[in-house]
């Protein structure tokens, strides 16, 4: 046994020899197996890949399927602060995580989506997973975002695509450049698509991917990062060490320092051998080493894909080209740049293939692939975590404001509008949302001119308006644009200047009934415009309101049985007032005749007070009267008793209709108080007109300081009341501060448009106050002449202050100028007046108390003669 032993250990140990042996043998011939087949190899590799992938895909297409947009739109007075912004981005990357758990982590990530195609300046959204939505819908921003559940959008196919994936180069650890809030971190953007032209199909969107940093790639990223570090220290000690080792050649002991020596007589300077010691490599700190990847929060890779289009060869290309311009500004040390490469004029890129695909899938899914470099802190993406705010200077666009075209009657010309790329156009408002305008600026300032061409271009659209101008200036200067044959039958001339040696006169009765007006209103129209021009009240003229109210009535009941009997040529005018309160005998007939179209209290004043009131309380109301009589003018224009002039009859029909006054003296006055009342009262009487019938009229006050002068409370009430009956009032001023308070504050509180030109500061700012001031009263006020800056109301909301230029007659409606037929014109205008020659209306309203008697005298009750009021002789 003692010599088996050995041979048996002998035989274990070969066998184990064999089989180690034979182990090696076959990993060898499967090595060479695999070398020689190894295309087998990488297939299965590729398979499985493939398998895995797919696999992967198809888990996170389902996710993507429950997804879910946000749009958030900003008002004008947006102005978030850097707290606010940084607790928006800390909500965005949470909700990136809001998926199911077996969601592939492409999935999980929220797309900022900064998109312009024509519908707005840059529409800001937000996309990410549907257990985020009521994360993201309450927003930090407070009630200046409002953030609404968003529609997919179906953008139809343009000829002309372009694609880009925006990478981070430079140094890895370094950040983005900090930009300002103010201006706003996307005014570069936004100028890059301030161009943009929706009728060429041009798009261009911007979509940023926000995915949380996973833990095992920071980690191997960072290993990474300071293993580099430490390898750069150790090649910078190695370099110091070789300098070291040159140095050493000039020591002391040296060969080279001795032959130094000899060969000069410079006697050597100090003495001893110097210790040389290695360089050693220094510590490498951490947070040097990985700059802003050293922490973990609020860490998060980012995905940049952009894409322009358009049906226009070229436009992609140039917008694509100024949005790479737009985002250097956000690059420092570490900047976007295009990912792909140049040679000559070939460019590989999302483009082309092989990217091109996975572009493609990334867009349309909403998946978040960054490459290796995107490592962001939210800091950085300041800028793109907010919609634009106050300070980012938006663009106006064609859906903002639109275009104006002559003939379109649901426009409204506002003025010519110079785009960033420096292309005009001119702009309107929505007829139906220009409820009231107000426009200010000093003397020349082109305020007149501008009002003028919106008033042509509403006219050329079969809109109706009155012009008032007390100047009469505005009426030579648009004739040549409105001598047009189809709107000659439409344009009335009511002028009051009397120019010529043979004037002509158009004519109203105020007091008329033959239109079937109402008695009442006729009367308090009347009595309300005398208070007016006049200062009266119920606390300083009780007594002179009285008796002008009390003949009124009586007069206005003349007129309804004149009309009645069918000779409305005999209705009593405004000046029969003095015949009233003067003539007993025209008195007494007078209210013997129509004592049953009086009410009771009406026919007791006249019998009871009247006798006892002395005569000078007379004075205050007959003076306004005589100082109208005593205008030839004016007393043909009132002294007819069927007159032309009828403003309501003028809205109805859509007349043109130009009224001049002929001054701003205290007879004027009274009379444009008339003719505003005339214009309140029609207007409110519409009421007997369902309101989808009636027809929208615009009045145009020129100089409001001379027109609320006579009719303040009129003009306020205009402001007020007239757009519930489709009347829209337009007015001009050069001074707000001069207008009366009343009118003043209803104007600024209704206007739906407001717009000045350039003028002293003190003038202009009452208007840039209503704008917050900005622009400012310094820039306003620096404008060039024919200059405006306007805000409107378009779709319910705001627009502007926006500079426009005034639009000018000679240039808008230059093809619509037609100087040969402005003489046919004037002539159908005073024709459509109904004006005659001044002598002959005024021959008529002389005859006219005289008719009224007859009328009167043939149709008052027998013995109405011998009729007498008490006290009556006394006073007469």
């Amino acid at each position: 046994m003692d010599s088996a032993a050995p041979y048996l250990t002998d035989r274990a140990d070969d066998t184990a020899t064999g089989q180690v042996l034979g182990l090696i043998t076959g990993l060898a011939d499967a090595a060479d197996w695999l070398h020689d087949h190894w295309y087998l190899l990488a297939l299965a590799i590729a398979v499985c890949w493939g398998v895995c992938e797919s696999v992967v895909r198809w888990l996170a297409a389902r996710a993507s399927a429950e997804r879910m947009a946000l749009e958030l739109v900003s008002t004008r007075h947006f102005d978030p602060n850097l707290e606010e912004i940084f607790r928006r981005g800390v909500q965005l990357a949470r909700a990136s995580t809001s998926m199911p758990w077996w969601a592939p982590r492409r999935a999980k990530a929220v797309q900022i989506r900064l998109r312009a195609d024509g519908s707005a300046p840059l529409r800001y959204r937000i996309e990410g997973p549907a257990g985020g939505e009521r994360l993201l819908s309450i927003t930090p921003f407070g009630p200046d975002v409002a953030v609404s559940r968003a529609q997919p959008i179906v953008d139809e196919p343009r000829a002309h695509t372009v694609r880009a994936e925006f990478i981070l180069r430079g140094k890895l650890t370094s950040p983005l450049r900090e930009v300002p809030l103010t201006p706003d971190p996307l005014q570069p953007l936004v100028d890059a698509v301030a161009d943009l032209r929706a009728e060429f199909g041009d798009l261009a969107e911007i979509r940023l991917g926000i995915q949380r940093a996973p833990k095992w790639a920071l980690q191997a990223r960072r290993m990474q990062l300071m293993g580099a570090a430490r390898r750069t220290e150790l090649r910078e000690a190695q370099r110091a060490a070789r300098w070291l080792r040159q140095d050493a050649s000039g020591i002391p002991d040296s060969l080279g320092w001795q032959l130094q020596q000899m060969l000069t007589d410079k006697p050597a300077s100090g003495g001893g051998r110097r210790l040389m010691m290695p360089p050693v490599p220094r510590r490498v700190e951490p947070t040097e080493a990985l700059g802003k990847l050293a922490e973990d929060d609020h860490l998060v890779r980012v995905q940049l894909l952009v894409m322009c289009a358009s049906n226009t060869e070229g436009r992609a290309q140039a917008r694509l080209a100024q949005l790479q311009a737009a985002l250097d500004v956000f690059g420092e040390r570490s900047r976007w740049t295009m990912r792909g490469w140049r040679l000559g004029p070939w460019r590989t890129g999302a483009d082309h293939w092989p990217a091109r695909p996975g572009f493609e899938r990334r867009w349309n899914l909403g998946h978040c692939q960054p490459p290796r470099a995107n490592w962001v802190r939210l800091e950085e993406l300041t800028g793109l975590l907010k919609p634009p705010t106050v300070h980012c200077r938006l663009p106006v666009l064609a859906t903002d404001l639109p275009t104006f075209e002559l003939g379109e009657p649901d426009l409204l010309l506002q003025g010519i509008y110079r785009g960033p790329d420096g292309r005009e156009r001119l702009v309107a408002t929505y007829a139906e949302e220009t409820l009231f305008e107000v426009g200010v600026g000093k003397a020349g300032g082109g305020k007149t001119e501008r009002a003028l061409a919106q008033a042509i271009g509403w006219a050329h659209a079969g809109g109706g308006l009155v012009f008032v101008d007390p100047h009469r200036d505005s009426w030579p200067r648009a004739l040549p644009f409105l001598a047009h044959d189809h709107l000659m039958e439409r344009i009335a001339l009511v002028d009051l200047n009397a120019l010529g040696t043979n004037p002509q006169v158009s004519s109203w009765n105020p007091l008329a009934m033959h239109q079937g007006q109402t008695a009442h209103e006729v009367v308090e129209a009347i009595a309300d415009a005398y208070a007016s021009a006049l200062a009266w009240d119920d606390a300083t003229a009780p007594r002179a309101l009285t008796i002008l109210t009390a003949a009124l009535a009586v007069l206005v009941a003349v007129n309804e049985a004149a009309c009645q009997a069918g000779r409305p040529e005999d209705q009593a005018t405004i000046f029969h007032v003095w015949a009233l309160i003067t003539d007993a005998g025209f008195r007494r007939t007078a209210l013997a005749a129509v004592a049953g179209h009086l009410n009771e209290e009406t026919r007791a004043w006249w019998k009871s007070v009247f006798p006892t009131l002395p005569p000078d309380a007379f004075a205050v109301v007959l003076n306004p009267i005589a100082r109208l009589a005593a205008n030839p003018v004016t007393r043909a224009f009132l002294g007819q008793p069927v007159g032309v002039y009828n403003i309501r009859a003028a809205m109805d029909s859509k007349m043109i209709v130009w009224v001049c006054p002929g001054g701003n003296g205290p007879t004027d006055r009274l009379l444009t108080a008339l003719l505003a009342q005339d214009l309140l009262r029609a207007a409110r009487s519409r009421r007997d007109t369902p309101e989808a019938k009636r027809v929208p009229f615009r009045p145009y006050f020129d100089e409001l300081i001379t027109l609320t002068g006579a009719a303040p409370e009129t003009i306020a009430s205009m402001f007020e009341d007239l757009r519930k009956y489709k009347c829209h009032i337009h007015g001009m001023t050069q001074l707000l501060a001069r207008l009366p308070a009343a009118v003043r504050l209803s104007l600024v509180q209704n206007a739906s448009t407001l717009a000045t030109t350039a003028g002293s500061r003190s003038a202009i700012a009452p208007i840039t106050a209503e704008w917050g001031d900005d622009p400012s009263p310094d820039r306003v006020a620096t404008m060039e002449r024919f200059e405006h800056y306007v805000s409107m109301n378009v779709h319910g909301r705001r627009v502007g202050p926006i500079q426009l230029r005034g639009p000018h007659l000679d240039d808008v409606f230059a093809a619509q100028a037609r100087p040969q037929q402005v003489a046919q014109l004037e002539r159908a205008a005073q024709a459509n007046a109904g004006a005659l020659p001044l002598n002959q209306l005024t021959d008529r309203a002389t005859a006219q108390l005289g008719r009224v008697t007859a009328f009167l005298t043939a149709h008052a009750p027998a013995g109405a003669s011998a009729v007498r009021l008490s006290k009556e002789n006394e006073w007469n």
